[in-house]
C-alpha cells in the first residue's frame, strides 16, 4: 500500500494546537459524572491502523489535506481499553482490551500495523478497582482488541482477570462466533469465554441506565451500549466508528468490516443520534479525543471532543 503524501509532513510544530496534537496519540485515563454514575476510559494500549487500507474509500488527496490525523509514520493512531461503569458499589466494564501481549507491525497487512496492550489492569487499579469487582463485562463485539483481558491469563499466573464476572455478549454475535484468525481470536478463545457468557438482547437494561443497542455490520452481531442518567445520554458506539474522521464520512467503512453496507447504515444512524441533544458518544479507537460530541459546522457534522 502506498503511504500517503502527507506521512512525510506530520511532525508537529512547536506551536501546533493541543486539539491537533490530540488526534494522533493515545488516551490516558479519563473520568467524569454523568447523573448517578462514574464514567471512565481505561486504557490498555493501541494500534496503529493505515489510512487508505482502513478506509478505502479514502484518497491519497484526502489525507494530504488532513494531515493532523496521521502520525510520523504516516498511520492513524486508534487507542485500545475498556469503559468503566460504576454505579455506587457496582462496577461493569464494556470490552476487555488487547490484553497482555503486543504484535509487531507486518508490512504485508491491509490495513493494520503494531498493535500492543497489557495496561488496562493497572488503569482499574488507578481508578481503585480490583478485577474481581467487575461483576460483568459487556462485550461491543468478538475481535481480540476488545476479549484479551477476558481471556488471556494474567502474566505469571493461570488465572484469568475476570474470572467471576459476566460475559454479556448479543445473542446473534455469540450465536455465531468462530474462530477467526485475521482477528486474532482462537477456538482456545472462545472455549475459555464460554462458561462466563450470558447474551442478551436489543434494548436490554444490563446494569442500571446502561442498555444493549445492536449495530451489526463490523460483525455480524456488533453491539452499542446506551448508559443515561441525570438527564444526559452516553452512546458507547464500539468499532462501529474507529476515527472521528468517520463522523463527517459515515459511509466510509473500515477495512474489516463484515458488511461494509449495514455497517454503513448503522453508522449514519449513530450519528445523528450523537447529534441530539444531551448526548455524548464515546469511541474507544479515537485517539486522545475517546469522548465527544457531534455538532454541525459548515461542511456537516464533525465531532467535538469533551475537555
Amino acid at each position: 500500500m502506498t503511504r500517503p503524501a502527507s506521512a512525510r509532513t506530520t511532525d508537529a510544530s512547536q506551536d501546533e494546537p493541543e486539539s491537533r496534537r490530540r488526534l494522533r496519540r493515545v488516551s490516558g485515563i479519563r473520568s467524569f459524572g454523568l447523573g448517578e454514575l462514574k464514567i471512565s476510559y481505561v486504557p490498555d494500549g493501541a494500534v496503529e491502523l493505515k489510512p487508505l487500507g482502513w478506509l478505502a474509500d479514502s484518497t491519497e488527496e484526502y489525507w494530504a489535506a488532513h494531515p493532523e490525523y496521521l502520525d510520523a509514520t504516516g498511520n492513524l493512531v486508534a487507542s485500545i481499553g475498556g469503559l468503566l461503569v460504576e454505579h455506587g458499589e457496582r462496577a461493569l466494564l464494556i470490552d476487555a482490551g488487547f490484553g497482555p501481549q503486543a504484535w509487531p507491525a507486518d508490512p504485508e497487512h491491509p490495513y493494520i500495523g503494531a498493535i500492543h496492550g497489557g495496561e488496562l489492569l493497572d488503569g482499574l487499579a488507578a481508578l481503585g478497582r480490583a478485577p474481581e469487582e467487575i461483576e460483568a463485562v459487556a462485550f461491543t463485539h468478538l475481535h481480540t482488541d476488545h476479549l484479551g483481558w477476558a481471556c488471556l491469563p494474567v502474566p505469571g499466573t493461570d488465572r484469568i482477570a475476570f474470572a467471576g464476572a459476566r460475559y454479556l455478549f448479543s445473542e446473534p454475535e455469540w450465536t455465531q462466533r468462530r474462530p477467526n484468525a485475521g482477528h486474532g481470536v482462537t477456538q482456545e478463545m472462545l472455549t475459555t469465554l464460554e462458561p462466563q457468557v450470558r447474551t442478551v438482547v436489543d434494548d436490554e437494561e444490563i446494569f442500571p441506565g446502561v442498555r444493549v443497542l445492536l449495530t451489526p455490520g463490523h460483525t455480524p452481531g456488533h453491539t452499542a451500549y446506551t448508559i443515561t442518567s441525570g438527564g444526559r445520554r452516553l452512546i458507547a458506539f464500539g468499532d462501529a466508528m474507529h476515527t472521528s474522521v468517520q463522523i463527517d464520512h459515515p459511509d466510509w467503512s473500515a477495512g474489516p468490516d463484515h458488511d461494509p453496507v449495514e455497517s454503513a447504515v448503522h453508522r449514519r444512524r449513530l450519528v445523528a443520534e450523537l447529534a441530539r441533544p444531551d448526548t455524548i458518544g464515546f469511541g474507544v479507537h479515537f485517539a486522545d479525543v475517546v469522548f465527544g460530541r457531534v455538532r454541525p459546522n459548515q461542511d456537516g457534522p464533525a465531532w467535538h471532543p469533551e475537555p
